[in-house]
Protein backbone atom coordinates (compact mmCIF):
# COMPACT_ATOMS: atom_id res chain seq x y z
CA UNK A 1 0.00 0.00 0.00
CA UNK A 2 1.35 2.98 -1.03
CA UNK A 3 5.06 3.49 -1.41
CA UNK A 4 7.01 0.64 -0.33
CA UNK A 5 9.37 2.73 1.58
CA UNK A 6 7.48 5.02 2.19
CA UNK A 7 7.18 4.79 5.96
CA UNK A 8 11.10 4.79 5.85
CA UNK A 9 11.22 7.93 3.62
CA UNK A 10 8.37 10.18 5.26
CA UNK A 11 8.39 11.57 8.76
CA UNK A 12 4.42 11.81 10.20
CA UNK A 13 2.95 15.25 9.58
CA UNK A 14 0.47 16.56 11.84
CA UNK A 15 -2.62 18.94 10.93
CA UNK A 16 -1.56 22.88 11.17
CA UNK A 17 -3.26 24.76 13.75
CA UNK A 18 -3.82 28.04 14.35
CA UNK A 19 -1.45 29.31 17.63
CA UNK A 20 -3.47 29.36 21.06
CA UNK A 21 -3.63 32.47 21.34
CA UNK A 22 -5.33 33.90 18.25
CA UNK A 23 -7.80 31.00 18.35
CA UNK A 24 -9.17 31.02 21.91
CA UNK A 25 -11.02 34.30 20.33
CA UNK A 26 -13.28 32.59 18.12
CA UNK A 27 -15.26 29.34 18.27
CA UNK A 28 -14.46 28.26 14.73
CA UNK A 29 -12.55 24.94 13.60
CA UNK A 30 -8.77 26.04 13.99
CA UNK A 31 -7.33 22.69 12.56
CA UNK A 32 -6.61 23.12 8.53
CA UNK A 33 -6.92 20.15 6.96
CA UNK A 34 -3.81 18.51 4.44
CA UNK A 35 -3.11 19.74 1.05
CA UNK A 36 -3.24 16.65 -1.47
CA UNK A 37 0.07 16.36 -1.54
CA UNK A 38 0.79 16.90 2.18
CA UNK A 39 -1.89 13.85 2.29
CA UNK A 40 -0.73 12.00 -0.81
CA UNK A 41 2.78 11.72 1.76
CA UNK A 42 1.07 10.52 4.75
CA UNK A 43 -0.73 7.53 2.70
CA UNK A 44 2.60 6.64 0.96
CA UNK A 45 3.76 5.67 4.77
CA UNK A 46 1.12 3.04 5.07
CA UNK A 47 3.31 -0.12 5.13
CA UNK A 48 1.39 -2.92 3.36
CA UNK A 49 1.62 -4.92 6.43
CA UNK A 50 0.37 -8.85 6.59
CA UNK A 51 -2.44 -7.74 8.80
CA UNK A 52 -3.91 -4.55 8.79
CA UNK A 53 -4.64 -3.91 12.82
CA UNK A 54 -5.97 -0.47 12.02
CA UNK A 55 -8.98 -2.07 10.66
CA UNK A 56 -9.74 -4.00 13.45
CA UNK A 57 -9.25 -1.14 15.83
CA UNK A 58 -11.57 1.29 13.45
CA UNK A 59 -14.88 0.49 15.23
CA UNK A 60 -16.48 1.02 11.96
CA UNK A 61 -13.51 -0.99 10.70
CA UNK A 62 -13.31 1.47 7.57
CA UNK A 63 -10.77 0.05 4.83
CA UNK A 64 -7.85 2.29 5.70
CA UNK A 65 -4.94 0.53 3.79
CA UNK A 66 -7.28 0.99 0.18
CA UNK A 67 -8.16 4.34 0.88
CA UNK A 68 -4.55 5.29 1.80
CA UNK A 69 -3.31 4.07 -1.31
CA UNK A 70 -5.71 5.79 -3.18
CA UNK A 71 -4.86 9.20 -2.11
CA UNK A 72 -1.30 8.57 -2.28
CA UNK A 73 -2.03 7.67 -5.93
CA UNK A 74 -4.41 10.69 -6.22
CA UNK A 75 -7.73 8.72 -6.80
CA UNK A 76 -9.62 11.15 -4.23
CA UNK A 77 -12.80 9.65 -5.87
CA UNK A 78 -12.38 6.70 -5.55
CA UNK A 79 -11.23 6.81 -2.01
CA UNK A 80 -14.63 8.77 -0.56
CA UNK A 81 -16.34 5.50 -2.09
CA UNK A 82 -14.62 3.41 -0.08
CA UNK A 83 -14.82 5.46 2.93
CA UNK A 84 -18.13 6.24 2.37
CA UNK A 85 -18.36 1.86 1.83
CA UNK A 86 -18.14 1.70 5.67
CA UNK A 87 -18.88 5.34 7.61
CA UNK A 88 -21.86 7.14 6.94
CA UNK A 89 -20.08 10.40 8.31
CA UNK A 90 -16.66 10.67 8.13
CA UNK A 91 -16.13 14.42 7.76
CA UNK A 92 -17.70 14.23 11.33
CA UNK A 93 -14.97 11.02 12.58
CA UNK A 94 -12.08 13.03 10.56
CA UNK A 95 -12.64 15.97 13.24
CA UNK A 96 -13.28 14.80 16.39
CA UNK A 97 -12.87 10.43 16.48
CA UNK A 98 -9.88 9.81 19.01
CA UNK A 99 -8.48 7.44 16.56
CA UNK A 100 -7.99 3.97 17.76
CA UNK A 101 -6.87 3.08 14.59
CA UNK A 102 -3.76 5.08 14.74
CA UNK A 103 -2.68 3.35 18.04
CA UNK A 104 -3.46 0.29 16.35
CA UNK A 105 -1.11 1.13 13.63
CA UNK A 106 1.52 -1.73 12.89
CA UNK A 107 4.27 1.40 12.32
CA UNK A 108 2.83 2.95 15.80
CA UNK A 109 5.60 -0.24 17.33
CA UNK A 110 8.55 1.64 16.70
CA UNK A 111 8.01 5.37 14.94
CA UNK A 112 4.88 7.74 14.68
CA UNK A 113 1.77 6.12 13.34
CA UNK A 114 0.22 6.59 9.63
CA UNK A 115 -1.73 9.88 9.88
CA UNK A 116 -5.36 8.23 9.30
CA UNK A 117 -7.56 10.64 11.02
CA UNK A 118 -5.79 13.88 8.77
CA UNK A 119 -6.43 11.97 5.81
CA UNK A 120 -10.00 10.99 6.28
CA UNK A 121 -10.36 14.64 6.80
CA UNK A 122 -8.80 15.50 3.97
CA UNK A 123 -11.07 12.66 1.55
CA UNK A 124 -13.90 14.28 3.03
CA UNK A 125 -13.53 17.93 2.74
CA UNK A 126 -12.33 17.37 -0.91
CA UNK A 127 -15.20 15.10 -1.66
CA UNK A 128 -18.01 17.42 -0.06
CA UNK A 129 -15.46 20.80 -2.35
CA UNK A 130 -15.57 18.75 -5.77
CA UNK A 131 -19.40 17.98 -4.97
CA UNK A 132 -18.87 14.18 -5.22
CA UNK A 133 -20.97 13.02 -2.29
CA UNK A 134 -25.16 14.00 -3.35
CA UNK A 135 -28.61 12.14 -2.05
CA UNK A 136 -29.25 8.48 -2.99
CA UNK A 137 -32.90 8.43 -2.91
CA UNK A 138 -34.19 4.84 -3.12
CA UNK A 139 -35.15 2.91 -6.25
CA UNK A 140 -38.07 1.71 -4.69
CA UNK A 141 -40.09 2.66 -1.65
CA UNK A 142 -41.17 -0.80 0.68
CA UNK A 143 -44.20 0.62 2.10
CA UNK A 144 -42.63 0.21 5.75
CA UNK A 145 -42.12 3.03 8.72
CA UNK A 146 -39.40 3.16 11.13
CA UNK A 147 -39.34 5.62 13.57
CA UNK A 148 -36.00 6.17 15.16
CA UNK A 149 -35.87 7.79 18.50
CA UNK A 150 -32.62 10.37 18.65
CA UNK A 151 -30.84 12.01 16.60
CA UNK A 152 -27.21 11.91 17.18
CA UNK A 153 -24.78 9.93 15.08
CA UNK A 154 -26.21 6.30 16.37
CA UNK A 155 -29.65 7.79 15.13
CA UNK A 156 -28.71 9.17 11.84
CA UNK A 157 -26.47 6.52 10.42
CA UNK A 158 -29.26 3.89 11.05
CA UNK A 159 -32.17 6.60 9.27
CA UNK A 160 -29.78 6.62 6.36
CA UNK A 161 -29.02 3.27 5.64
CA UNK A 162 -32.81 2.53 5.75
CA UNK A 163 -33.61 5.32 3.73
CA UNK A 164 -31.63 4.04 1.40
CA UNK A 165 -33.44 0.95 0.60
CA UNK A 166 -36.63 2.62 0.53
CA UNK A 167 -37.95 2.65 4.06
CA UNK A 168 -39.90 5.18 5.10
CA UNK A 169 -38.07 6.71 7.97
CA UNK A 170 -38.86 9.60 10.69
CA UNK A 171 -36.16 10.55 13.48
CA UNK A 172 -37.86 12.16 16.23
CA UNK A 173 -35.38 14.62 18.65
CA UNK A 174 -36.46 16.48 21.43
CA UNK A 175 -34.06 19.23 20.76
CA UNK A 176 -34.80 22.19 18.83
CA UNK A 177 -32.44 20.94 16.04
CA UNK A 178 -31.39 17.95 15.07
CA UNK A 179 -28.04 16.25 15.50
CA UNK A 180 -27.60 14.81 19.03
CA UNK A 181 -24.69 15.75 21.20
CA UNK A 182 -23.04 16.68 17.70
CA UNK A 183 -24.85 19.38 17.84
CA UNK A 184 -24.95 20.03 21.42
CA UNK A 185 -22.23 18.61 23.49
CA UNK A 186 -19.48 18.95 21.03
CA UNK A 187 -18.41 22.74 20.87
CA UNK A 188 -17.97 24.10 17.60
CA UNK A 189 -14.35 24.78 17.62
CA UNK A 190 -13.72 20.96 17.10
CA UNK A 191 -17.24 20.66 14.82
CA UNK A 192 -18.87 23.31 13.33
CA UNK A 193 -22.46 22.87 13.00
CA UNK A 194 -23.40 24.15 9.27
CA UNK A 195 -21.11 20.49 8.57
CA UNK A 196 -24.06 18.86 10.57
CA UNK A 197 -27.02 20.87 8.70
CA UNK A 198 -24.99 20.33 4.91
CA UNK A 199 -25.52 16.30 5.55
CA UNK A 200 -28.90 16.29 6.95
CA UNK A 201 -30.01 18.10 3.72
CA UNK A 202 -28.54 15.08 2.30
CA UNK A 203 -30.49 12.61 4.25
CA UNK A 204 -33.35 15.00 3.78
CA UNK A 205 -33.42 14.54 -0.32
CA UNK A 206 -33.29 10.55 0.70
CA UNK A 207 -36.49 10.90 2.47
CA UNK A 208 -35.28 10.82 6.10
CA UNK A 209 -38.55 13.07 7.92
CA UNK A 210 -37.05 14.72 11.05
CA UNK A 211 -39.25 16.15 13.98
CA UNK A 212 -37.49 18.14 16.45
CA UNK A 213 -38.72 19.22 19.39
CA UNK A 214 -40.36 15.83 19.68
CA UNK A 215 -40.17 14.12 22.96
CA UNK A 216 -41.24 10.47 22.85
CA UNK A 217 -41.36 8.90 26.22
CA UNK A 218 -43.55 9.27 29.84
CA UNK A 219 -44.40 13.03 30.77
CA UNK A 220 -43.99 11.74 34.55
CA UNK A 221 -44.87 15.28 35.67
CA UNK A 222 -41.76 17.16 33.83
CA UNK A 223 -42.94 20.67 32.55
CA UNK A 224 -41.91 20.73 28.56
CA UNK A 225 -41.25 24.29 26.79
CA UNK A 226 -44.25 24.97 25.01
CA UNK A 227 -42.48 24.38 21.42
CA UNK A 228 -41.32 20.41 22.49
CA UNK A 229 -44.09 17.84 21.56
CA UNK A 230 -44.83 14.58 23.71
CA UNK A 231 -45.54 11.75 22.41
CA UNK A 232 -46.66 8.58 23.73
CA UNK A 233 -44.34 5.80 22.77
CA UNK A 234 -47.79 3.75 23.08
CA UNK A 235 -48.52 6.00 19.60
CA UNK A 236 -44.96 4.95 18.04
CA UNK A 237 -45.78 1.26 18.56
CA UNK A 238 -49.12 1.45 16.79
CA UNK A 239 -47.89 3.42 13.72
CA UNK A 240 -44.69 2.35 13.26
CA UNK A 241 -43.83 -1.23 11.63
CA UNK A 242 -40.65 -1.30 13.83
CA UNK A 243 -38.86 1.49 16.38
CA UNK A 244 -34.73 2.42 17.15
CA UNK A 245 -33.75 3.63 20.26
CA UNK A 246 -30.97 5.63 19.67
CA UNK A 247 -30.68 8.52 22.01
CA UNK A 248 -27.23 9.12 24.32
CA UNK A 249 -26.30 8.07 27.18
CA UNK A 250 -27.37 11.19 29.13
CA UNK A 251 -27.44 10.85 32.86
CA UNK A 252 -24.20 12.20 34.12
CA UNK A 253 -22.14 11.02 37.04
CA UNK A 254 -22.95 12.93 40.27
CA UNK A 255 -20.64 14.06 42.91
CA UNK A 256 -22.96 13.91 46.34
CA UNK A 257 -20.86 15.32 49.11
CA UNK A 258 -21.30 18.00 51.14
CA UNK A 259 -22.01 21.63 49.61
CA UNK A 260 -23.13 19.87 46.58
CA UNK A 261 -26.19 21.86 46.68
CA UNK A 262 -24.63 25.64 46.34
CA UNK A 263 -25.19 27.44 43.57
CA UNK A 264 -22.14 27.44 40.62
CA UNK A 265 -22.08 23.54 40.96
CA UNK A 266 -23.30 22.48 37.57
CA UNK A 267 -22.60 19.09 35.21
CA UNK A 268 -20.71 19.35 32.33
CA UNK A 269 -23.60 18.95 29.43
CA UNK A 270 -25.66 22.18 31.77
CA UNK A 271 -22.64 24.35 30.69
CA UNK A 272 -21.19 23.27 26.76
CA UNK A 273 -24.70 23.13 25.00
CA UNK A 274 -25.35 27.10 26.25
CA UNK A 275 -22.47 28.40 23.97
CA UNK A 276 -23.56 26.36 20.87
CA UNK A 277 -26.68 27.77 21.17
CA UNK A 278 -25.03 31.16 21.36
CA UNK A 279 -23.04 30.33 18.49
CA UNK A 280 -25.95 29.51 16.18
CA UNK A 281 -27.14 32.94 17.27
CA UNK A 282 -29.85 31.83 19.61
CA UNK A 283 -31.47 34.75 21.50
CA UNK A 284 -31.92 34.32 25.60
CA UNK A 285 -29.34 31.73 26.48
CA UNK A 286 -29.26 31.30 29.96
CA UNK A 287 -26.58 32.93 31.78
CA UNK A 288 -24.10 30.90 32.61
CA UNK A 289 -20.23 31.80 31.88
CA UNK A 290 -16.90 31.04 33.20
CA UNK A 291 -15.69 34.91 32.22
CA UNK A 292 -13.48 36.00 34.97
CA UNK A 293 -14.00 33.43 37.72
CA UNK A 294 -12.08 30.59 38.73
CA UNK A 295 -13.20 27.10 37.19
CA UNK A 296 -12.72 24.08 38.37
CA UNK A 297 -13.29 20.59 36.13
CA UNK A 298 -14.19 17.69 37.79
CA UNK A 299 -13.39 14.78 35.25
CA UNK A 300 -10.39 14.79 32.73
CA UNK A 301 -12.12 13.06 30.09
CA UNK A 302 -13.04 14.59 26.49
CA UNK A 303 -15.75 16.20 27.88
CA UNK A 304 -14.04 17.59 30.93
CA UNK A 305 -11.08 18.95 27.99
CA UNK A 306 -14.02 20.25 26.09
CA UNK A 307 -15.15 22.57 29.36
CA UNK A 308 -11.61 23.83 29.34
CA UNK A 309 -11.64 24.76 25.62
CA UNK A 310 -14.89 26.91 26.05
CA UNK A 311 -13.69 28.32 29.73
CA UNK A 312 -10.74 29.67 28.15
CA UNK A 313 -12.74 31.12 25.17
CA UNK A 314 -15.09 32.59 27.97
CA UNK A 315 -12.01 34.64 29.73
CA UNK A 316 -11.70 32.00 32.87
CA UNK A 317 -9.62 33.30 35.73
CA UNK A 318 -7.79 30.54 35.88
CA UNK A 319 -9.19 26.57 35.23
CA UNK A 320 -8.28 23.71 36.60
CA UNK A 321 -9.09 20.26 36.24
CA UNK A 322 -9.17 17.69 38.49
CA UNK A 323 -8.33 13.46 37.33
CA UNK A 324 -8.95 11.00 40.16
CA UNK A 325 -6.24 8.86 37.91
CA UNK A 326 -2.75 9.20 38.36
CA UNK A 327 -0.83 10.82 35.51
CA UNK A 328 -0.03 8.18 32.94
CA UNK A 329 3.77 7.70 31.46
CA UNK A 330 4.17 10.13 29.02
CA UNK A 331 5.88 7.57 26.79
CA UNK A 332 5.75 8.03 22.91
CA UNK A 333 5.71 4.79 21.60
CA UNK A 334 4.25 2.06 24.11
CA UNK A 335 2.29 -0.29 21.68
CA UNK A 336 -0.15 -2.51 23.49
CA UNK A 337 -2.43 -3.33 21.53
CA UNK A 338 -5.31 -4.82 21.08
CA UNK A 339 -5.81 -2.66 24.14
CA UNK A 340 -6.48 0.96 24.45
CA UNK A 341 -3.05 2.37 25.28
CA UNK A 342 -2.70 4.59 28.98
CA UNK A 343 -1.06 7.15 27.62
CA UNK A 344 -0.60 11.04 28.90
CA UNK A 345 -2.88 12.91 25.94
CA UNK A 346 -2.86 16.31 25.68
CA UNK A 347 -5.76 18.27 24.00
CA UNK A 348 -5.36 21.33 21.96
CA UNK A 349 -7.79 22.51 24.86
CA UNK A 350 -5.27 21.88 27.02
CA UNK A 351 -2.39 23.98 24.99
CA UNK A 352 -5.16 26.93 25.47
CA UNK A 353 -4.09 27.36 29.07
CA UNK A 354 -4.93 24.73 32.04
CA UNK A 355 -3.65 23.84 34.90
CA UNK A 356 -3.99 20.04 35.40
CA UNK A 357 -4.12 17.90 38.80
CA UNK A 358 -3.93 13.80 39.17
CA UNK A 359 -4.63 11.55 41.60
CA UNK A 360 -7.06 14.44 43.41
CA UNK A 361 -10.71 13.45 45.14
CA UNK A 362 -12.61 16.36 46.16
CA UNK A 363 -14.21 15.98 49.40
CA UNK A 364 -16.17 19.15 50.10
CA UNK A 365 -17.75 22.40 48.87
CA UNK A 366 -17.22 25.81 50.35
CA UNK A 367 -19.85 28.43 50.31
CA UNK A 368 -20.92 31.63 50.36
CA UNK A 369 -23.78 33.28 50.92
CA UNK A 370 -25.31 29.97 48.96
CA UNK A 371 -22.70 29.82 45.99
CA UNK A 372 -19.59 28.57 46.01
CA UNK A 373 -16.30 29.99 46.34
CA UNK A 374 -13.72 27.22 47.09
CA UNK A 375 -12.97 23.34 47.41
CA UNK A 376 -11.49 21.31 49.60
CA UNK A 377 -9.84 18.32 47.59
CA UNK A 378 -7.19 15.56 48.59
CA UNK A 379 -4.14 13.80 47.24
CA UNK A 380 -4.41 10.16 46.84
CA UNK A 381 -2.40 7.23 45.73
CA UNK A 382 -3.43 3.69 43.85
CA UNK A 383 -1.92 0.79 44.41
CA UNK A 384 -3.04 -3.19 43.34
CA UNK A 385 -5.07 -4.83 46.27
CA UNK A 386 -2.71 -8.40 46.01
CA UNK A 387 -5.78 -9.97 47.28
CA UNK A 388 -8.21 -9.15 44.30
CA UNK A 389 -5.84 -7.63 41.91
CA UNK A 390 -7.41 -4.36 41.49
CA UNK A 391 -6.63 -1.10 41.56
CA UNK A 392 -7.13 0.57 44.93
CA UNK A 393 -7.25 4.40 46.22
CA UNK A 394 -6.00 5.09 49.53
CA UNK A 395 -6.15 8.63 50.80
CA UNK A 396 -2.18 10.41 51.53
CA UNK A 397 -2.40 11.53 54.92
CA UNK A 398 -2.03 15.44 55.16
CA UNK A 399 -2.39 16.11 51.49
CA UNK A 400 -5.71 17.90 52.04
CA UNK A 401 -5.84 21.36 50.23
CA UNK A 402 -8.40 23.98 49.07
CA UNK A 403 -8.60 26.24 45.86
CA UNK A 404 -11.06 29.00 44.88
CA UNK A 405 -13.49 27.80 42.55
CA UNK A 406 -16.22 30.41 41.58
CA UNK A 407 -17.62 27.88 38.70
CA UNK A 408 -17.52 24.06 38.92
CA UNK A 409 -17.88 21.85 36.09
CA UNK A 410 -18.73 18.24 36.83
CA UNK A 411 -17.42 16.46 33.75
CA UNK A 412 -17.31 12.55 35.60
CA UNK A 413 -19.21 10.87 32.68
CA UNK A 414 -22.30 9.31 32.16
CA UNK A 415 -24.15 6.39 33.66
CA UNK A 416 -26.44 5.57 31.20
CA UNK A 417 -29.50 6.79 28.84
CA UNK A 418 -32.13 8.27 30.58
CA UNK A 419 -34.45 5.66 32.51
CA UNK A 420 -37.86 7.22 31.63
CA UNK A 421 -37.40 6.80 27.74
CA UNK A 422 -36.78 3.00 28.33
CA UNK A 423 -39.51 2.41 31.35
CA UNK A 424 -42.09 4.25 28.44
CA UNK A 425 -41.24 1.48 25.87
CA UNK A 426 -41.10 -1.33 28.37
CA UNK A 427 -37.73 -2.85 27.55
CA UNK A 428 -35.71 -4.77 29.77
CA UNK A 429 -32.72 -3.77 30.50
CA UNK A 430 -29.17 -4.66 31.30
CA UNK A 431 -27.66 -4.23 34.74
CA UNK A 432 -26.01 -0.91 33.57
CA UNK A 433 -29.34 0.64 33.07
CA UNK A 434 -29.13 0.57 28.88
CA UNK A 435 -31.22 -1.15 26.59
CA UNK A 436 -30.40 -5.05 26.63
CA UNK A 437 -29.99 -6.39 22.99
CA UNK A 438 -27.05 -8.38 21.41
CA UNK A 439 -25.35 -7.57 18.44
CA UNK A 440 -24.75 -10.39 17.08
CA UNK A 441 -26.64 -13.83 16.19
CA UNK A 442 -30.58 -13.91 15.54
CA UNK A 443 -32.92 -11.12 16.69
CA UNK A 444 -29.42 -8.51 17.11
CA UNK A 445 -30.14 -5.47 17.90
CA UNK A 446 -33.58 -6.40 19.29
CA UNK A 447 -34.93 -5.61 22.79
CA UNK A 448 -37.68 -7.77 24.39
CA UNK A 449 -40.16 -5.85 22.86
CA UNK A 450 -41.45 -7.23 20.01
CA UNK A 451 -40.07 -4.41 16.85
CA UNK A 452 -38.17 -1.89 19.42
CA UNK A 453 -34.62 -2.01 18.16
CA UNK A 454 -31.39 0.10 19.96
CA UNK A 455 -28.23 1.13 18.96
CA UNK A 456 -25.58 2.92 20.54
CA UNK A 457 -24.96 4.54 23.51
CA UNK A 458 -28.43 3.63 24.26
CA UNK A 459 -27.73 -0.10 23.85
CA UNK A 460 -24.22 0.04 24.80
CA UNK A 461 -23.76 3.11 27.34
CA UNK A 462 -21.13 5.93 26.84
CA UNK A 463 -18.98 5.46 23.96
CA UNK A 464 -17.00 7.35 20.66
CA UNK A 465 -18.52 8.53 17.77
CA UNK A 466 -17.46 5.81 15.64
CA UNK A 467 -19.16 3.09 17.73
CA UNK A 468 -22.20 5.13 17.50
CA UNK A 469 -22.26 4.78 13.59
CA UNK A 470 -21.31 1.19 13.49
CA UNK A 471 -23.94 0.51 15.76
CA UNK A 472 -26.54 2.65 13.79
CA UNK A 473 -25.73 0.87 10.57
CA UNK A 474 -26.04 -2.31 11.91
CA UNK A 475 -28.93 -2.01 13.53
CA UNK A 476 -30.07 -0.55 10.35
CA UNK A 477 -29.47 -4.02 8.60
CA UNK A 478 -31.16 -5.64 11.67
CA UNK A 479 -33.95 -3.52 11.38
CA UNK A 480 -34.51 -4.31 7.44
CA UNK A 481 -34.14 -8.03 7.93
CA UNK A 482 -37.02 -8.25 10.48
CA UNK A 483 -38.95 -5.85 7.90
CA UNK A 484 -38.22 -7.66 4.34
CA UNK A 485 -36.99 -11.26 5.50
CA UNK A 486 -33.50 -10.50 4.09
CA UNK A 487 -30.92 -7.31 3.73
CA UNK A 488 -28.75 -6.00 0.96
CA UNK A 489 -27.33 -3.12 3.55
CA UNK A 490 -23.85 -4.29 4.58
CA UNK A 491 -23.01 -5.97 8.33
Amino acid sequence: MGKITGFMEYQRLQEAAEPPRERVRHYREFIHPLSDEEAAIQGARCMDCGIPFCMQGCPVNNIIPDWNDLVYRSRWREAIETLHSTNNFPEFTGRVCPAPCEEACTLRINSDPVGIKSIEHAIADKAWEMGWITPQPPKRKTGKRVAIVGSGPAGLACAQQLARVGHDVVVFEKADRIGGLLRYGIPDFKLEKWLIDRRLEQLRAEGVQFRPNHYVGPVDGKKWDGSVSVVDPREILETFDAVVLAGGAEQPRDLPIPGRELEGIHFAMDFLPLQNRRVAGDQNVPDLWATDKHVVIIGGGDTGSDCVGTANRHGAKSITQFELLPMPPDVQRNPVWPYWPVRLRTSTSHEEGCRREWAVSTQRFIGENGRVKALVAVRVHWEKDPATGQMKMTEIPGSEFEIPADLVLLAMGFVGPVQKVLEGFGVERDPRGNAKATTDGPGCYRTSVPKVFAAGDMRRGQSLIVWAIREGRQCARAVDEFLMGRSELPR
